[in-house]
């Protein structure tokens, strides 16, 4: 496959595994393990891991211009990201936070339009608003989720994290270029594990790791390894060919695959609304995710 057809299969499967996180990371906040915890603990295994694997690359040397930008890209997109996103997450219900994390590519669609000047064919932006109709169209008809203690702070909290998200991938996209992904990575995990620490020390000092069930014991794993660790070595990997907003409108999929899960587990089931809310998904995607033929030279 060409590079460019990698880079969409590593987007697809980041919405994959970020659709079944809503769902997974749930059953163990905050029941077992309070927000700002579990962030810490999933950031803190993460870094060891992104260590791990760094060591087995080739050395490379960050320069020093480009630390304040990791440490930006650290704040928005481990520090803000995760604590808004985990504890928005613990007051909604995972099908309001999926409802709100499709604005993340009207963001980023936004902020690239002004901070990267890029422009917008019409054929992607039709590609995004199908996305969104669809998206909206399929939430509006699942099945509503209990357990939302205070769903209007929750969605506020989950709205800033798109936002945060947003500006994540044009502040990584800018210096990604330059550096090995795993060594990049290592020091975003890095500096946006000091961020979290003193918001999640307490909380995860407080877990009675005894009680915990066995099974949530591969849930915390597969939200370390594969939702964290995963995905952002995934993303990185993606939008070495991939513009943001096509980054972005991958999104779109996550509640899709959530359904999906949901009907292959017996939890929900398949009617015509949900079958076009796929389609308009599928379609959104495929027009965002288009390349611009080039002109041909003279």
């Amino acid at each position: 496959m060409t590079a460019r057809k990698w880079a969409l299969l590593a987007a697809l499967s980041v919405s994959l595994i970020y659709g079944m996180t809503f769902t997974i990371a749930k059953d163990v906040m905050p029941a077992y393990v309070a927000p700002f915890g579990f962030i810490l603990l999933r950031v803190g295994g993460s870094t060891v891991l992104f260590w791990l694997v760094a060591a087995l690359r080739p050395k490379q040397k960050i320069a020093r211009e480009d630390y304040f930008r990791i440490m930006a890209a650290a704040l928005f997109g481990v520090a803000i990201n995760m604590l808004t996103f985990f504890k928005g997450l613990s007051l909604t219900s995972p099908i309001s936070a999926a409802v709100i994390m499709v604005t993340t590519p009207i963001i980023v669609l936004i902020l690239s339009a002004v901070l990267m000047r890029e422009k917008m064919k019409p054929l992607k932006v039709l590609g995004i608003s199908l996305g969104l109709a669809g998206t909206v169209l399929l939430i509006a008809f699942g099945k509503s989720y209990s357990g939302s203690p205070n769903a209007t702070l929750g969605n506020l909290l989950v709205f800033i994290n798109a936002v945060s998200y947003g500006l994540y991938l044009i502040i990584v996209k800018n210096i990604m270029a330059r550096y090995d992904a795993f060594v990049l990575v290592k020091w975003i995990y890095t500096f946006g594990l000091l961020m979290v620490l003193p918001f999640g020390w307490s909380e995860l000092q407080a877990v009675d790791w005894v009680q915990i069930p066995t099974d949530l014991y591969w849930k915390i794993g597969f939200v370390v390894v594969f939702s964290t660790f995963g995905t952002y070595l995934l993303n990185l990997l993606s939008m070495r060919e991939l513009k943001p907003t096509t980054v972005a409108v991958f999104i779109y999929l996550q509640p899709l695959f959530a359904a999906l899960i949901a009907i292959g587990l017996g939890k929900d089931h398949l009617n015509s609304v949900k079958l076009m809310a796929a389609a308009l998904i599928f379609v959104g995607v495929y027009l965002v995710t288009q390349k611009n033929t080039p002109k041909a030279s003279s």
